[in-house]
């Protein structure tokens, strides 16, 4: 689902790593090359199983740095699992599909007519509640095939 050239990718996040004042490691390259590569929310354990290499304290600490920087998003799964994946700026705008069963994330995209048509009608709902609107999330919480 990424949407940049894996170069460009680089170079954004290195830009936002900047601006917040951190650096651009090896460790955090290696985790946007992780999370870009698999292209879907992966967990702590995800990302140690590829990369063995990574001790788990730094993943922890990396992560956050690259969630505080605006990088990486968390994916909250049922039973408060967190996922992380690449923020929507990177990738492009979509939704996920959670498992209430097993745990198992899907990212999914909406066809444009509907995300429209779910802008607006969100859009209407913030205004109603005297709540400005900046971007709307969408998880659809249910059974994958595989849990049914």
């Amino acid at each position: 689902m990424v949407s940049h050239a894996h170069s460009d990718i680089h170079g954004e996040v290195a830009e936002r790593l900047r601006i917040a004042g951190q650096r651009y490691t090896t460790k955090r390259r290696t985790i946007i090359d992780l999370l870009a590569g698999v292209g879907q929310p992966m967990s702590i354990a995800d990302l140690l199983e590829r990369r063995n290499d990574l001790p788990q304290s730094s993943l922890y600490r990396n992560l956050v740095v690259l969630e505080e920087s605006g990088v990486v998003s968390k994916v909250v799964t049922t039973g408060d699992q967190a996922r992380y994946e690449l923020a929507e700026h990177l990738t492009g705008h979509h939704h996920h599909l959670l498992c209430s069963s097993c745990g198992a994330v899907r990212d999914v995209v909406v066809p444009d007519a509907l995300e429209h048509e779910l802008d607006n009608a969100l859009g209407k709902l913030a205004k109603r509640e005297g709540f400005t609107l900046d971007r709307h999330r969408l998880d659809l919480i249910g059974r994958c095939s595989s849990c049914q």
